[in-house]
């Protein structure tokens, strides 16, 4: 009978062991999802940070902005035209998207459109045999850069602009002969702009859309309404202080200069998410002229913080010249402007301090603690706080070998699992040195001192959407930034 009971007690031992370290193994699950949350095409468009304009054709040539539509085709001859060059200066400034005006206000087509003869047809450049489209398509895939396409939708050419399903016939037309010929587009941009004295036309925005759609499921549609992505609102490269990648669609309208203000800040409610670009120049006109010059580095670095900096990407323009080449003066600021930006960027002094937290989702082995945020996955490793912690949460950088030298704070959010922060707040060496609203895929503080030297920083969530996730933090130094001097 002693026998049988100590089986039985060793049973109940070793089962009882079985259940606490199955307990003890169990995984974590991460929170849910906040709703709505990117697609697969908008993350990655949000990844690149910076893509490239390229507004070429007959203003060019005539030193206008906004061609009438009657200008001949015998005036486009870029002689000199070299896409390989425009894919080089690309390569070389980190951009991995360019996007190319086929089509401007002016009706005057960079491609041998069947539907019209106002194009390169009719122009002397390579005797009318040439195609921009072709060339630029072929020199990016040779780099491995993606291509994108702007098709206006306002044609100052085309008699059958205003009227109605005309129009739209032909406009479908060419949306397909550009997304059926020229192989894989990553983005279509949809511009809103037309002058006030511009004929009543109606575009049929939802038969475009369903036609890009058909053609092209990975593409991302770029108009104010989306419905991939947004425009910010102005064309200075500047997202609201307050960016959200969410918004409301039925809000929307293209065209609509009235809705800026919301098309600048997003909305906390929205039940769409339609991420901000924003579109500025490298000059201060969109096309080349030769009166102007690029922006000095100062201008677009400032520009660079207050959109890539702001939770949106920075669409740059960058205008080929009348010989069909990106002049010197601006590639050489690219190259500048690429290379301050490695060098603020390139080091992070965090990842050489320890990391503590408020909480941490799961406990110490929960897999969700501090130290993720230091990782090279900036989407999909995070670290969250105890669902539990609701009255402060934190996470805090700590100087392990002396004071730390930086004057720029990086934060970025898990937005695969939707945009959760509404207020946040910073704090060095005990101070409150900056306060911000929303967070998003990134996050730049440029503080206020040219240098700081501290031991602690803390990032305070002082109010969210659900639980805040933050998937990377960073403490960079800007040589290149003066304060006293703006």
């Amino acid at each position: 009978m002693a026998k049988l009971w100590c089986f039985v007690c060793v049973n109940i031992l070793f089962t009882v062991f079985q259940i606490a370290k199955s307990k003890k193994e169990q995984v974590t699950t991460p929170p849910l999802p906040i709703l709505p949350l990117p697609s697969y095409s908008q993350l990655k468009w949000q990844q690149r940070e910076i893509i490239m304009f390229l507004h070429f054709g007959v203003n060019t040539f005539t030193d206008s902005e906004w061609g009438t539509g009657d200008e001949s085709p015998s005036i486009f001859n870029p002689a000199g035209l070299n896409a390989g060059q425009w894919a080089d200066t690309a390569a070389q400034a980190g951009v991995s998207l360019m996007i190319l005006t086929a089509k401007h206000h002016d009706g005057f087509c960079l491609w041998p459109s069947k539907y019209t003869d106002h194009s390169v047809i009719r122009s002397p450049w390579k005797n009318g045999h040439g195609d921009v489209v072709h060339e630029l398509v072929d020199a990016a895939k040779d780099r491995g850069i993606d291509i994108g396409l702007y098709l206006s939708p306002w044609d100052r050419h085309d008699r059958r602009y205003g009227r109605n399903v005309e129009y739209n016939e032909y406009y479908l037309a060419q949306l397909q002969e550009l997304l059926n010929k020229y192989g894989s587009v990553q983005e279509i941009w949809f511009d809103g702009a037309k002058g006030s004295n511009a004929p009543n036309m109606s575009y049929y925005f939802s038969d475009w859309f369903a036609m890009v759609k058909e053609l092209q499921s990975t593409i991302n549609i770029f108009s104010d309404a989306g419905p991939d992505v947004r425009w910010v609102g102005d064309e200075q490269g500047f997202a609201g202080s307050t960016c959200w990648s969410t918004i409301n669609r039925t809000s929307l309208s293209i065209g609509n200069g009235s809705i800026v203000n919301y098309l600048n800040t997003g909305d906390p409610k929205g039940t769409d998410w339609l991420p901000a670009e924003c579109d500025v120049s490298i000059r201060t006109g969109w096309f080349w002229h030769k009166s102007q010059a690029p922006k000095k580095l100062s201008e677009l670095l400032e520009i660079y913080y207050n959109s890539v900096g702001r939770n949106c990407v920075l669409l740059l323009n960058v205008p080929p010249n009348t010989t069909g080449l990106i002049s010197e003066t601006d590639i050489q600021r690219l190259r500048e402007f690429r290379s301050a930006i490695d060098t603020i960027f390139g080091a992070n002094l965090a990842e050489k301090c320890s990391m503590k937290a408020s909480s941490q989702r799961g406990g110490k082995s929960g897999g969700f603690g501090p130290e993720n945020v230091l990782d090279s996955d900036h989407l999909w490793t995070y670290w969250a706080p105890s669902d539990k912690d609701e009255e402060s949460r934190w996470i805090e950088i700590r100087a392990t070998n002396g004071p730390l030298r930086f004057n720029v704070i990086r934060i970025q959010e898990a937005i695969g699992l939707g945009q959760r922060i509404k207020r946040h707040e910073i704090y060095v060496d005990g101070d409150r040195v900056a306060s911000g609203t929303t967070v998003g895929y990134k996050k730049l503080h440029r503080l206020e001192k040219e240098v700081i030297h501290a031991y602690s920083v803390r990032i305070l969530i002082k109010e969210s959407r659900g639980l805040p996730l933050l998937s990377s933090v960073g403490l960079h130094f800007d040589p290149f930034w003066h304060p006293n001097q703006q």
